[in-house]
């Protein structure tokens, strides 16, 4: 099993259990409301532990609990893959048309315009 499949595993099991244990009865779009304020909290923890207060003494950055945001929003984002029914494989098709389509967007090849560099006019 490749590991992205082994994250969503691993996440719909914990998913599983929290509705289960916790009798969570939400809709979809419910979830995904939640899932994303709930990643919104992650991502302002993350910017904590990057120093973004230029008005505050910044702390030395701990690559652990960087590292455990990340992960945490992870989690969030991959729940809201379920929920949204994506598989593994789904996340990985539409990730790596997106990332085709960017990079023509900056190439100044795409149909959409307005992305591209003055390097490719």
């Amino acid at each position: 099993m490749d590991k992205l499949e082994r994250i969503f595993e691993l996440q719909k099991g914990l998913q599983d259990k929290l509705k289960t244990e916790r009798h969570l009865d939400f809709t979809p779009e419910e979830w995904i409301q939640k899932q994303t304020l709930a990643m919104l909290s992650e991502l302002a923890e993350l910017l904590e532990e990057v120093n973004f207060k230029w008005w505050k003494n910044p702390h030395e950055l701990n690559q652990q609990n960087l590292h455990e945001e990340l992960s945490d929003i992870l989690h969030f984002f991959i729940s809201m893959c379920l929920e949204a029914g994506m598989t593994a494989d789904d996340l990985f098709n539409v990730y790596v048309g997106k990332n085709k389509e960017n990079h023509a967007r900056q190439d100044g090849t795409s149909q959409k315009h307005g992305y591209e560099t003055g390097l490719n006019q």
